[in-house]
């Protein structure tokens, strides 16, 4: 019965974990938008602005891969 409890514990704590991948990719998705409107009313500043685009997005990401970790340790520790 004190198994069961464990790895019930462990699947709910990975999946509320991958909750941030989920916010990871509201991240990008906002970047983007947000690059792509700015680039659409100034296109000439648009080359200067996609090196923050790239930054952003990583940042983004790597808090979506944060979270994935935290998850496959959650499931997979000892």
């Amino acid at each position: 019965m004190e198994g069961d409890i464990a790895s019930m514990g462990q699947y709910i704590g990975a999946g509320l974990a991958t909750i941030g991948l989920g916010g990871a990719g509201l991240g990008v998705g906002n970047v983007a938008g947000n690059y792509l409107a700015g680039a659409l009313r100034n296109p000439a500043a648009a080359g200067e602005q996609q090196a923050m685009l790239f930054v952003g997005m990583a940042f983004a990401e790597a808090l979506g891969i944060f979270s994935f970790l935290v998850a496959l340790l959650l499931l997979f520790a000892v």
